[in-house]
């Protein structure tokens, strides 16, 4: 089946809350209307195709992402499990729900 194309106007707060959804989940403005349009309608929709799917992240790519970023030193990873290790001893047991 072709597509059809459809446009519509949206008000600013609507547009930017699909846009925030979107962008969180991984997939396509396009994608979150049409599920929603669907959803509203009762009619099920076929799986996107690869091509509407955005932001995957391959392990690859995962690996190059962290390599770039900043990582703690020695000496700051130290500092850091010695305030964790002093914080657990120094705080009260939280009481568990269960007892």
């Amino acid at each position: 089946m072709r597509d059809m194309h459809l446009t519509l106007r949206l008000s600013r707060d609507l547009a930017r809350a699909v846009s925030r959804w979107a962008k969180a989940h991984g997939v396509a403005k396009s994608q979150v209307v049409r599920d929603a349009v669907a959803a509203y309608v009762g009619v099920a929709l076929p799986a996107p195709a690869p091509s509407d799917q955005i932001g995957v992240l391959t392990a690859r790519a995962a690996a190059a992402r962290w390599a770039s970023l900043p990582h703690l030193s020695r000496e700051e990873a130290g500092g850091l499990a010695g305030g964790i290790a002093a914080s657990r001893t120094s705080l009260p047991r939280a009481a568990s729900p269960w007892e």
